[in-house]
Order: C-alpha cells, then structure tokens, then sequence
C-alpha cells in the first residue's frame, strides 16, 4: 500500500495520446474526467500543478491536416494554433468548478540557472493564491534537437516537479504502468507494482516511441522517473484513461508502478 494521502503538492501530466482520439481530436469525456478529478483533489486540500501535452495534435485536428507534419515550422505553426485551443479548453472547464488556471510555457534555457528562480517563484505564487498552473513546453520556439528542446513533457513535469518542490509525480499514460516486457506483444507480461531502484534492468525493459499521436514512451518516462527519484520525489506511472482511478491512488489503493524517491545522500 502506498502512503500518497498526506501528499499535497502532485505534479500531474497528462500526454496527448490521452487527451485526444486516434482521430487526433480532443476526448471530450476523458477531458471533463479528468479536469473533475483535479479539481475535487484542489478542494480537498491538494495543490495540483498540470502539465500537459497537446498542443501539436490540437493544432493538426483544427487545421484539418491529415497528420501531424514533420517538419519544424509546420509543427511550429500547429503548436501555435493548438496551445490557444488547450488554455481555451482547460480555462473553460476548470472555472466550472470556480478553480482558476494559469499558463506556463517553459523552454529548456528558461530551467537554467537564474531563470529557473522565476519560474519557482512565480509557481510559489500561484499555488499559494489557489490557481492550478498548467505547464507546457513552449512548442513554438523551441526547435526540435536543438539546444532549445526540453525533447518532452515526461521530463518536463519531472524538471517542474523538482523547481516546485513537489511531493508526487504523477504522469498518465496510455499504458498500466512499466512491464517486465511489452504487453502490446506479449499477453503474459506482468505489471510490475514498485521500482526501489532504476538500474540497467529497469531501463531495459523501457520500450521505444509511443504513439503517433505523442512523442513519449516508457523509455521518456524512466528517465522523467530517475530525475524526481533522484530530487527525492515519488513518481507513479498509470493509465490515464480512467482519470478517476487518481481517487484510488491517494486512497492507498494499488495504481500503476510507483517508482521510489531516494533518500538523501543515497547513491
């Protein structure tokens, strides 16, 4: 059993594959789920801090495009089109429940040194007057394997999880959790519960890419994992299509693969 109840301040991330259909556009009722969800966890006491993928998908959906491009300024362009359609939506769902957002948009050079004090103060702030920041890598301008690119949001939340001295890490995915082989392949791979330690064997067991609708896999998020075990924070990778079993999780309820925080000074 877990002990995540008395945590209080989550960083919770949320990939486009689980945001939107395989047609690309939004799901709507997976959305409402899930902004639901971390709202009744904000009045319950929760300081809730979401980043979140999906602005390129977004983009491509109301652009029309068929796929979404490989190009730089085409993806680019459809960042830009879809962040409005992501702060839009999340705006309009979170003041349902008379919860407000603030938008974030972080780029890797901003996570260094001096700047990275702004962006902890300015998420002190924020959660100290309420308001849930929703974070997002900020898609167009920065440049795909340039020096700019956080690379994504798996690691991202992790760096932000750190800046804001959270307790818990939470990144929904399309998948359980981490396997000891690829459940896509294999219909007897076992879900394994807890990683105390992330060693050679663990980030074997890592895949590759994950959907075409997202640019994580289970390899990105191993390494988001190593990045707040080692800052000493918890992290628990599950799926996000259910965005109510989050109640399960803080209830001590087996959620998922939780990967152990490091003690300080440990190895």
């Amino acid at each position: 059993m877990n002990n995540f109840k008395d945590k209080k301040r989550v960083v919770v991330k949320v990939g486009t594959s689980t945001l939107t259909h395989k047609t690309g556009r939004l799901n709507i009722r997976r959305v409402e789920a899930l902004v639901k969800t971390l709202a009744d966890l904000q009045n319950a006491g929760k300081q809730i801090i979401l980043v979140t993928s999906g602005a390129i998908g977004l983009g491509v959906a109301k652009l029309g495009m068929a796929e979404r491009p490989s190009d730089t300024p085409s993806k680019q362009a459809c960042a830009a089109v879809g962040q409005c359609e992501l702060m839009y939506m999340y705006d309009k769902q979170f003041s349902d429940y008379n919860l407000t957002v603030a938008q974030l948009l972080l780029t890797k050079y901003i996570l260094l040194e001096d700047r990275r004090r702004n962006v902890e103060n300015s998420l002190r702030k924020l959660l100290d007057m309420g308001v849930i920041p929703i974070v997002n890598e900020n898609d167009t301008v920065a440049i795909d394997e340039l020096e700019l690119e956080v690379g994504e949001n798996d690691s991202l939340a992790a760096i932000v999880a750190e800046i804001a001295k959270a307790e818990l890490l939470v990144i929904l995915s399309d998948i359980d959790g981490l396997y000891d082989s690829d459940p896509r392949t294999n219909p007897g791979a076992k879900l394994i519960p807890v990683v105390e330690q992330i060693d050679e064997h663990i980030v074997e067991m890592a895949g590759g890419a994950g959907t075409s609708r997202g640019t994580g896999g289970m390899k990105t998020k191993i390494n988001a994992a190593k990045i707040a075990n080692d800052a000493g924070i918890d992290m628990v990778i599950m799926n996000g299509e259910k965005p109510g079993r989050l109640y399960d999780l803080f209830d001590g309820k087996p959620v998922g693969t939780v990967f152990k925080a490091h003690e300080k000074g440990e190895e």
